[in-house]
């Protein structure tokens, strides 16, 4: 018993829900890989613990394919039959079956197992295959007036499922009438691959109004529809016209394949003409037309056909082949490094006025120059030349790669005045990483057009150097900034309070002081003037005393 039967076996024994979901259909190609997705692609459930792929075999019994445990990354294989090399599972867990085939038609079941549950998912693979190949055998060359004459069998190859043919006759869908009008369809079924061949004969009695006629088979399939066009059929009388068209819905392309068909009006029509190519007679015996591969821009000019019995009944066309040429240097993606120059050189050929416009990352720019590259200047550039009918267009993605460089470190509060927040901006490209010397609480970044910002938010306790360093492949680059502590900065700001009120007390203390001195110093001054009067009048009394009494005053007063 393997693994994935046994986890089964306990999930059951232990009572787990086991749901089964409704059958889905997926469809394939044949040859190609087959995608069942499981679950139709839902995310598988977090307890999730394995998937296996197992289908229903020819006889009804289960087959396994592959089971991928949820912690394993590669899946293990069980299948031993022809699924063996052909079955894997991708990060979706949906089974891949490569070079489908109708052996595919069958139910693959997808189990989900997890911790709670066991789910299954069936889907039913159809696969589909469009017909190889559309053609009309055994082509009658010539039509009878009222005869029935077979004019070809159309067969479509290898289809599922068998494509459905109907005829048409210059456009509109021919039905049997078992006379003028028989149709009959067959159809085969190859033992080895499944696949359906489809035939269908048609026998037509002419009239005089087909002289022209387009007749057409249409294959009808689910992938695709096809119609195969037979070129006209003669019916008899003599040609008095001949023309030649040139079988392009549009203007001719220097590289297209161009039909040049030459038609005569004769009843039965000519079977053979001449077609002149550049000065050459070409012989179409039994078709109507000659096909130019691939035209070149040399072969403008005049063009000729004529009857092969009577070169005289001729028609001329002229063709002219428009080409445009455009060539872009450099293409593809360019790695630059900043500060370099990049030439940017675009040539063009056209037959006629080519326009030329400019997109970078899908906006209109001017023609690029770079003399000196900024990481702006990186992009998708495209390059688009245009005229009438014809476009060509050419790109490079452009690169910018330096070595990070920090632009600036600052720092300041956060609203709540406890944190502080440190800002770091960088240039570089690849997007740098940033790593820091301190730890955070809070992180933001963001990286636009080579532009990195890293914010943290710090609570330092001490006064603190943080340091940012933002590295990429090219290089790194290192800044440091001094972070005070919110702690000491609230101390010194109420000592800065306290300081600021001692120094108006002391001001206050001074200025009285300066005003007492100032009062002593007047009313010194004033004693001193006072008693200096008072002197005077002593000396002015020498007018009342001896001579000798008025000198010694005087002696006196010079002695003081």
């Amino acid at each position: 018993m393997d693994s994935a039967a046994f986890l089964l076996l306990v999930f059951v024994s232990a009572g787990r829900l086991l749901k089964v979901w409704g059958t889905e259909s997926v469809t394939a190609l044949y040859g190609e890989t087959i995608v069942i997705p499981c679950n139709g692609g839902a995310l598988a459930p977090e307890d999730l613990m394995f998937i296996k792929w197992k289908y229903e075999k020819d006889d009804g019994t289960p087959g396994d394919l592959l089971i991928k445990q949820a912690r394993n990354d590669q899946a293990t294989v069980q299948a031993t039959d022809h699924y063996a090399q052909r079955v894997s599972i991708d990060d979706k867990f949906s089974l891949l079956i490569t070079q489908a085939s109708l052996k595919d038609q069958k139910t693959f079941t997808c189990m989900v197992v997890s911790d709670t549950n066991l789910m299954e998912f069936p889907v039913s693979v159809v696969v589909y295959k469009k017909p190889s190949s559309v053609l009309i055998m055994d082509k009658s060359e010539v039509l009878q007036k009222e005869k029935p004459i077979t004019l070809g069998t159309c067969v479509a190859a290898d289809a599922n499922p068998a494509a459905t043919l109907t005829w048409k006759k210059n456009g509109k869908p021919l039905v049997a009438d078992g006379k003028a009008i028989v149709i009959t369809p067959s159809m085969k079924l190859d033992p080895a691959t499944g696949l359906s061949t489809t035939s269908s004969t048609l026998q037509y009695a002419a009239t005089k109004e087909d002289i022209g006629a387009v007749f057409a088979c249409v294959s009808t399939h689910e992938l695709i529809n096809q119609e195969t066009d037979l070129e006209p059929f003669p019916i008899h009388y003599p040609s008095e016209k001949v023309s030649l068209q040139i079988m392009s819905k549009g203007s001719i392309i220097e590289g297209d394949n161009v039909t040049l068909k030459c038609h005569a009006d004769g009843n039965p029509p000519p079977s053979s003409f001449f077609f002149y190519i550049k000065g050459q007679k070409m012989l179409e015996e039994n078709s109507d037309n000659y096909t130019l591969t691939g035209i070149s821009r040399e072969a403008t000019g005049e063009y000729k056909c004529s009857l092969a019995d009577n070169e005289k009944m001729e028609a001329s066309q002229s063709i002219i082949v428009s080409y445009l040429d455009l060539s872009l240097s450099p293409t593809g993606k360019v790695i630059k490094t900043v500060g370099d120059a990049l030439s940017v050189k675009m040539e063009k050929s056209a037959s006629g006025d080519a326009k030329v416009s400019w997109t970078k990352n899908g906006k209109a720019v001017k023609e690029p120059e770079f003399s000196k590259l900024t990481y702006a200047d990186a992009g998708v550039y495209v390059c688009k030349v245009s005229m009438t009918g014809l476009t060509r267009s050419q790109s490079f993605e452009l690169v910018v790669e330096g070595k990070p460089v920090i632009n600036s470190l600052t720092k300041h509060h956060a609203d709540d005045a406890k944190h502080k927040v440190l800002t770091c901006e960088a240039e570089g490209v690849p997007e740098p990483s940033f790593h820091w010397s301190v730890n955070s609480t809070n992180e933001e970044s963001s990286y636009v057009n080579g532009k990195a910002t890293h914010k943290i938010t710090v609570i330092p306790k001490v006064n603190l150097t943080v340091t940012c360093s933002v590295r990429n492949k090219l290089g790194e680059d290192v800044m440091t900034i001094n972070v005070s502590s919110v702690f000491m900065e609230e101390n010194m700001e109420k000592g800065s309070q306290e300081d600021s009120e001692d120094q108006a007390k002391l001001i206050v203390g001074v200025v009285a002081g300066l005003l007492i001195v100032a009062a002593m110093v007047g009313l010194i001054y004033w004693l001193y003037m006072k008693n200096s009067r008072q002197g005077s009048w002593k000396t002015g009394e020498k007018e009342l005393g001896t001579f000798e009494e008025s000198k010694k005053l005087e002696e006196n007063n010079h002695t003081v």
